[in-house]
């Protein structure tokens, strides 16, 4: 009994130690940058956000989503002027660490199990 306490108290201790760092608030409102490919070309694109609006300057157009925060990491995305039936669905972001100038974060379309990741960098 004394060495499972010891392995559960080992393995509690040495996950603790590798969970990534999520200042999650600190990411809520601001501008930001990411680098996104499409056909092979590395390509910026920039965002502002604040607690109900995130507007995306994408290839000379601007796009806006209305946001909704589940908690201070995770929040759901709708498009406001859709063109299709693809951009009416709803998207999940959550964010998984981060660092002092940038975050990590996984996205799907809500009801699609398949994510993928991003990294954005706020800038002043």
């Amino acid at each position: 009994m004394k060495k499972l306490l010891v392995v559960i108290f080992a393995i509690s201790f040495f996950q603790s130690c590798f969970e990534a760092n999520r200042n999650c608030i600190d990411f809520k409102n601001g501008n930001f940058i990411f680098n996104y490919t499409i056909n092979g070309e590395e390509k910026e694109g920039r965002f502002t956000r604040n607690d109900t609006l995130n507007i995306d300057y994408f290839e000379g157009q601007i796009d806006s989503a209305s946001v909704r925060w589940i908690n201070d990491c995770e929040y759901i995305m709708v498009k406001l002027h859709p063109k299709t039936k693809q951009e009416e669905r709803a998207i999940h972001m959550k964010i998984i660490s981060t660092t002092d100038d940038s975050y990590t974060f996984e996205y799907n379309f809500v009801g699609n199990s398949l994510k993928q990741r991003g990294t954005a960098k706020k800038v002043k």
